[in-house]
């Protein structure tokens, strides 16, 4: 995958400039950087990062403007009954080109695709449904979503879609981790549903297992993929994002580094220094997304991931001190409850 090119020095001018934005409109994150003293910085890597539980607080909505003047927001789970984080945005625009310019420049599958998610209208608030949204019209016809807005996978419909496609015609299924557990096991039930995706076909899963108590690791999940659906590991790709961001970041297979788009540009940190750890070292995902022009640009994860000698990250997974969170989470509650 090859991300477009948007050399150091011109994203270091745009970050700096996103970032004197946001201090001028931004007042919750204003007053915060004003009391880190990091008002004046002169690289992107200095501009003050903001962890992801702060989007959580309402009494500081982190946008420019006023929180009634966004027209769009995204927020994340809290199908549990925590605080939920919200992400607000006055124009959805620059969102959907992140989303369509990075599918097209590092080279992703411009395959039907199939989503093992709720379809977008049932899904008004999440980012990942919103996603789903802009690759069923960027994308070849054909597909569609199959979890229903009650939790319940469609499974035969899916099974049924999928089995009459022709066997020179790949396409595309995308989902969280957790809903293609769910799938599975139901495969596993069912000893007439197995399936073989015709060749050629491409996996996407998305979403950790976030407080699920279920947790799988990433060559054991993707045996899973190869024995249900007949897919082998280099032809399953990884997505890494999150609502609080505006980018995402991908990967194909095991053992391989996530990389992202150029406007978007990841660290591995120490927590408590925030400096970049060393080649091989492990720390929390560091994101400075271009994208998140209404909010805040830099924000720190609590997911942790070593920093890859050939750039990029490789990810660990989430903190198991941090709080649970995450698309994959809801998707997964949901489906539980509507068995």
């Amino acid at each position: 995958m090859r991300a477009a090119d948007l050399g150091d020095t011109e994203f270091n001018e745009l970050a700096l400039a996103v970032f004197r934005h946001q201090l001028r409109w931004n007042g919750a994150y204003a007053r915060y950087v004003q009391s880190l003293g990091g008002e004046h910085v002169d690289h992107w890597t200095q501009i003050p990062a903001v962890s992801t539980d702060v989007f959580k607080w309402e009494s500081l909505p982190l946008v420019c403007g006023s929180p009634e003047a966004a027209r769009f927001r995204f927020r994340t789970s809290g199908t549990t009954g925590e605080a939920r984080g919200t992400h607000y945005f006055h124009s959805l625009d620059v969102y959907d080109a992140s989303i369509e310019f990075a599918w097209k420049k590092l080279g992703l599958p411009h395959l039907p695709l199939y989503s093992v998610t709720l379809a977008p209208a049932d899904w008004p608030e999440s980012s990942l449904g919103h996603m789903v949204g802009v690759l069923l019209r960027m994308l070849p016809e054909g597909g569609g979503c199959f979890i229903e807005k009650d939790g319940r996978l469609r499974a035969d419909a899916l099974r049924a879609s999928l089995q009459v496609l022709s066997p020179d015609q790949p396409v595309l299924v995308l989902g969280t981790a957790l809903a293609f557990l769910n799938w599975f096991e139901q495969m596993d039930a069912d000893s007439d549903s197995s399936l073989t995706l015709p060749s050629g076909s491409v996996v996407m899963e998305t979403g950790g297992y976030k407080g699920s108590g279920r947790v799988l690791e990433k060559p054991e999940l993707y045996r899973l993929f190869e024995r249900h659906l007949g897919v082998s590991a280099d032809r399953i790709i990884n997505e890494y994002s999150m609502t609080e961001l505006s980018s995402q970041f991908y990967t194909e297979g095991t053992g391989r580094p996530h990389r992202g788009p150029s406007w978007a540009r990841a660290r591995v940190v120490n927590p408590e220094t925030r400096s970049e750890v060393e080649i091989g070292e492990r720390g929390y995902v560091e994101v400075v997304d271009l994208a998140n022009v209404d909010s805040v640009l830099a924000i720190q994860t609590r997911d942790l991931a070593i920093r890859s000698e050939r750039g990029g990250f490789e990810l660990i997974g989430r903190d198991p001190g941090a709080l649970p969170r995450g698309c994959s989470r809801a998707a997964d509650e949901l489906m539980r409850n509507a068995q």
